[in-house]
C-alpha cells in the first residue's frame, strides 16, 4: 500500500470533522469536498483546504465521482476517506480511486461487493462459521411453488429481503401464505427501482431480537482483532436512534465465539480496514444479518469504553502500517451510550431544517459531543438531519445512563426542532433501562403513545 499524505474527505458534516481531526493528529492534509449547500459551513474551516465539488443535490456533489477524482486530482490528493453513507460502501467508487492512484481509505472493491451481497456475504459467513438467520443462501427463484416451499421450508413468519438492499428499504414481513406472492412482486419491484437489481432472498422472521454488533479492526498484514460489540436495538423504521457499548446481558462465552469466527471471516475474505458484523440475537443466540464495510455512525461509544481511535486506526492501516496492539490488548471499561440528534420533530419525525440561532452543548466528565454545527448554522434540507452524537460514559451502565440524562438536559438548539426529548424520554423508559429492549419496542412505545398521548417514565 503507498503512502499518502493528502486525504480527500468524500463527506459531509459530522464524520467529515471528525476525519479531518483524525488526520490532523497524524500529520496529514485534508481536503474538505463539499456541496454548494455546504459552502460556508462550520466544518470547512478546520480543514487545509476546501473544493466545492458540485449543486446541492447529492447526486450532484457528494454522490458524483467524477466531480470527486477531479477535486482528489486538483488537489494532489493521495487517498479518500469515504466516511459513511453517500459512497462508502459502493464498490465502483473504491475501484475507480485505486485505478485512479488513489487509496480507498476503506476495504477493498471486492470485499465491498461481497459483502455489499447479502447472498454472497450470507454464504461467506456460513463458511467462516459465522451463525446466519435459518434460510437458503441462494436468491429466490421466480418459480411462485417453488417460494412457496422455501417459505414452509424455512416456517412462517418469514422476511423477504433485496439482495442489494439496506437502511431498511426493499424488505416485507409475511406472516402467512397467501400473502407471500404479492410481498415477493412489491419487494421484486422496489429492489429493481431502489437498487438496481431484483434479485430477492427469504429469511426466517425473529418476533423479538435485539440489535447488536460486532466491531473488528484488520490490517494488511494478517493481523485482526475485534473491539467488542454494541447494542442498536432502539430504533425507529430500522433507523438507530440511541446506541451502547457492551451490550447488555450478552454472555461473554457466547460473544467471544461468535466475534473470534467473524475475525476468522475476516481473514478468510483478506479483509482490510474497518468493519461491523451486525446480528440479530434472541435467545441467547446470534444469527448473522449483514457485514458494514465502513466505520459505523455509532462508533464512539466503542471509543469510549476501549479507548482506541478507531478512524485514526483506520487511516493508518490504509497507509499500510500494522495493528499497534493484539487482541489480549483489547479490554473494555464501563459503558457509554450514544444519542443521535437529528434536526425532526421528537415525536412526528418531521424534518425541521432552518438556521440555529443559539446553540449550548453539554459538557462535564465522561461526556463527549461529535458534531459539526453552530449558533448561525443553517441545516440544509437536502441531507440526513443528523446534526450531532451525545456520548456519555460511566463506570456503569447506570452511570452512563445519568450522565446522558443530564447532557440532554443541557443541550439547548434553538431555531429548529430536535428529537432530543425522545432520546429523554428512551433514558426514563424502564425497558431501556432494564437493558431488555428488542428491535420493536421503541415502535411500540411511540404507537402508544400516540394512541393515548402519553409520555415514558
Amino acid at each position: 500500500m503507498m503512502r499518502f499524505d493528502t486525504v480527500l474527505v468524500a463527506n459531509r458534516g459530522e464524520v467529515a470533522l471528525r476525519i479531518i481531526r483524525a488526520c490532523r493528529e497524524l500529520g496529514l492534509r485534508s481536503i474538505a469536498a463539499h456541496s454548494a449547500a455546504d459552502r460556508g459551513a462550520p466544518w470547512l474551516a478546520l480543514a487545509d483546504e476546501a473544493i466545492c465539488i458540485g449543486a446541492a443535490p447529492s447526486r450532484d456533489s457528494y454522490l458524483n465521482i467524477p466531480a470527486l477524482l477531479l477535486a482528489a486530482e486538483a488537489c494532489n490528493a493521495g487517498a479518500v476517506h469515504p466516511g459513511y453513507g453517500f459512497l462508502s460502501e459502493n464498490a465502483s467508487f473504491a475501484q475507480v480511486a485505486e485505478d485512479a492512484g488513489m487509496v480507498f481509505i476503506g476495504p477493498t472493491a471486492e470485499s465491498i461487493r461481497t459483502m455489499g451481497d447479502k447472498i454472497a456475504a450470507k454464504r461467506t459467513m456460513i463458511e467462516a462459521g459465522v451463525p446466519c438467520v435459518p434460510g437458503p443462501d441462494q436468491p429466490l427463484p421466480e418459480d411462485a411453488a417453488e417460494i412457496e416451499r422455501i417459505a414452509a421450508r424455512i416456517g412462517y413468519p418469514v422476511i423477504v429481503k433485496a439482495v442489494g438492499g439496506g437502511g431498511g428499504r426493499g424488505m416485507r414481513v409475511v406472516r402467512i401464505p397467501d400473502a407471500l406472492a404479492e410481498a415477493v412482486a412489491v419487494t421484486r419491484s422496489e429492489a429493481g427501482r431502489a437498487f438496481g437489481r431484483a434479485d430477492l432472498y427469504m429469511e426466517k422472521f425473529l418476533e423479538a431480537p435485539r440489535h447488536v454488533e460486532i466491531q473488528v479492526l484488520c490490517d494488511m498484514h494478517g493481523n485482526s482483532v475485534w473491539l467488542g460489540e454494541r447494542d442498536c436495538s432502539m430504533q425507529r423504521r430500522h433507523q438507530k436512534v440511541v446506541e451502547e457499548a457492551p451490550a447488555p446481558g450478552i454472555v461473554p462465552d457466547v460473544l467471544r465465539g461468535v466475534a473470534e469466527r467473524c475475525v476468522a471471516a475476516c481473514r478468510h475474505i483478506g479483509y482490510r480496514g474497518v468493519g461491523t458484523f451486525e446480528f440479530l440475537y434472541e435467545d441467547g443466540a446470534f444469527y448473522f444479518i449483514e457485514m458494514n464495510t465502513r466505520v459505523q455512525v455509532e462508533h464512539p461509544v466503542t471509543e469510549m469504553v476501549t479507548g482506541i481511535d478507531i478512524v485514526r486506526e483506520q487511516i493508518r492501516i490504509a497507509q499500510g502500517e500494522t495493528l499497534g496492539f493484539a487482541q489480549p490488548d483489547v479490554a473494555p471499561r464501563g459503558h457509554a451510550i450514544e444519542c443521535r440528534i437529528n434536526a425532526e420533530d421528537p415525536f412526528s419525525f418531521t424534518p425541521s431544517p432552518g438556521r440555529i440561532t443559539a446553540l449550548s452543548l453539554p459538557g462535564g466528565p465522561g461526556l463527549r459531543v461529535d458534531t459539526h454545527i453552530a449558533a448561525g448554522y443553517t441545516v440544509p434540507s437536502q441531507y440526513d438531519s443528523l446534526i450531532a452524537k451525545v456520548i456519555a460514559h460511566g463506570a456503569t451502565r447506570e452511570q452512563a445512563i445519568a450522565r446522558m440524562s443530564s447532557a440532554l438536559t443541557e443541550l439547548r438548539v434553538e431555531g429548529i426542532a430536535t428529537n432530543a426529548p425522545l432520546c429523554a424520554a428512551i433514558m426514563r423508559d424502564a425497558r431501556f433501562r432494564a437493558g431488555a429492549a428488542d428491535i420493536h419496542h421503541l415502535e411500540r412505545w411511540l404507537n402508544e403513545r400516540t394512541a393515548g398521548g402519553t409520555d415514558a417514565g
